[in-house]
């Protein structure tokens, strides 16, 4: 059953400033039931966009917990960085900080994959940014061929693709497991938001094709950095994997069980690296079930927990 059938929360689309040293002007984000104080944050991976976190955040707002999804730079909706101003991990770690140090309160960073590894960096800079941190199939090493088939698929088609229909067959293939359905990631209808249609009639990418050689190819020399931080962290930590994933393994997560001992596993055994997209319900529920336990050990509910220090207005502590 598609638990998000039966929600639909209301949401509002806004701009947001990004870290003070970017020149990335802004970035664009959803907060659902807006007005109230966001509970989450939720990070999308690499070529991602706040989108992934649909159907999760409607399920989560429906039972109290409002949340904020942007799209992180060069991605979606949100600016790309100017000519001269190459992407770095600096700026996407800074842009994570600014947001969730705006928050009334500290939130619960839900984290994709590059979202979640800028989440590790952002609270070992500044800790109890986060309430807590649900990593979602990644972490701070990983398996170098994983990466190296997502890079792939991704750079496949740098002359784009000659039609929606065409994207979703190639991404079919790239995507066996999954069914083609009409709302999935895989019909034609739903990859308006993944594609954008240029002046000569095809569709390409929605993020900027420069964070490839800038962000994502050197990354692994920054696998020990991640890895520091990562020890250093000291709130609540949950990895939800996925079992099938070609990116973390079972020598990864125990490699980031060993740096962070005090943080929980749970493996979806069906479900590949694109974990939400894969198995959303049982994905949900587990994100639920963790947010229910904090409640409790906390005993102060998720809506009342106050930040201790003023809010941040730039990116260095």
């Amino acid at each position: 059953m598609d638990l998000a059938a039966s929600h639909r929360p209301s949401v509002t689309d806004l701009r947001l400033p990004g870290a003070e040293l970017s020149l990335a002007a802004s970035l664009h984000a959803c907060a659902t039931m807006p007005g109230q104080a966001p509970a989450i944050l939720y990070a999308h991976g690499f070529g991602q966009t706040r989108r992934a976190w649909s159907a999760t955040a409607g399920i989560l707002a429906a039972r109290g917990y409002a949340g904020l999804a942007f799209d992180a730079r060069g991605h979606g909706a949100s600016d790309r960085n100017k000519g001269d101003d190459p992407y770095t991990g600096h700026q996407f770690t800074d842009d994570t900080i600014v947001l969730a140090g705006e928050m009334a309160r500290p939130p619960v960073l839900v984290a994709a994959s590059m979202g979640g590894l800028f989440g590790l960096l952002a609270e070992s800079r500044w800790p109890g940014l986060f309430r807590a941190m649900v990593l979602v199939d990644i972490t701070p090493r990983w398996e170098s061929a994983g990466l190296e088939r997502i890079l792939g698929f991704m750079t496949a088609f740098p002359e784009g693709f000659e039609s929606l229909e065409h994207a979703a067959e190639r991404i079919a293939a790239y995507l066996p497991h999954r069914r083609r359905e009409p709302g999935t990631a895989r019909s034609p209808g739903s990859l308006r938001e993944m594609l954008r249609e240029g002046s000569d009639g095809r569709w390409r990418w929605h993020w900027d094709p420069r964070l490839v050689d800038e962000l994502a190819r050197d990354s692994e020399q920054h696998q020990d950095g991640i890895a520091q931080a990562t020890r250093a962290v000291r709130c609540p930590l949950l990895l939800i994997s996925g079992g099938r994933s070609d990116l973390v393994s079972e020598r990864t997560v125990a490699d980031f069980l060993e740096l962070a001992p005090h943080a929980r596993h749970v493996q979806l055994a069906d479900a590949t690296h694109m974990l939400a997209g894969d198995d959303n319900d049982r994905f949900t529920a587990t994100v639920l079930e963790y947010l229910a336990e904090l409640d409790r050990t906390e005993g102060t509910g998720s809506s009342a927990v106050q930040r201790a220090h003023a809010p941040v207005t730039g990116a260095n502590p």
